[in-house]
């Protein structure tokens, strides 16, 4: 059984899952290049039985999926994927799947970027590259008010690391207030008692 495993850019795939559990039978490609064009595709896929497609890198319409005659199996990284055309799929008899996975990446990336704009993280990573030194003012986040809309898979991760960091930063205050206002000596990380 020939097993493709497309679009993976970082070539980290054979990394993140334990390949060596399938049968011996199994022969596992990686691309690290992706395809363009349907024709490409086509050609380049047509003797594999399964496919790995890491998230909407590349589409999988119904002309596509026509001409992988062997496409027994269609896996998808993460459990949607708009560029796989699902009535076309089962049609023809191939069965798609997708995978589950941690579901906090995307709102990290979202955290990454809210605190790369509001600090203008890039802007300054570049010119201190140039040899300046802060050449803006950021826009702190404290007392801000962060608005999510929706609370859905994504909008409740948002709020969830927001919750953990306020938690975090809570707790942290609070020993510090708790050590200079009461004149305490922390012991370890669980326990403060009074000198």
């Amino acid at each position: 059984m020939k097993i493709a495993i497309l679009d993976d850019y970082q070539n980290v795939a054979l990394e993140l899952a334990d390949w060596n559990s399938l049968p011996e039978e199994c022969e596992v490609e990686v691309f690290t290049e992706h395809f363009t064009g349907s024709n490409v595709v086509k050609e380049r896929l047509r003797d594999f039985e399964v496919i790995v497609a890491m998230r909407e890198r590349t589409p999988f319409c119904r002309g596509i999926l026509a001409g992988l005659p062997g496409l027994k199996l269609l896996i998808t990284t993460g459990m949607r994927n708009a560029s796989i055309d699902l009535a076309a799929a089962n049609e023809l008899g191939i069965l798609v799947c997708g995978t589950g996975g941690r579901g906090f990446a995307t709102a990290e990336l979202a955290w990454g970027l809210i605190l790369a704009l509001t600090r203008h993280i890039p802007l300054e990573d570049s010119v201190t590259r140039r040899g300046q030194w802060q050449t803006t003012i950021g826009t702190e986040l404290m007392n801000k008010t962060l608005g999510i809309v929706g609370l859905g898979n994504l909008g409740s991760r948002m709020a969830i690391i927001a919750i953990s960091m306020i938690t975090v930063l809570t707790s942290a205050v609070v020993t510090m207030f708790a050590l200079v206002c009461f004149d305490m000596m922390p012991i370890n990380a669980q326990t403060i008692t009074r000198p």
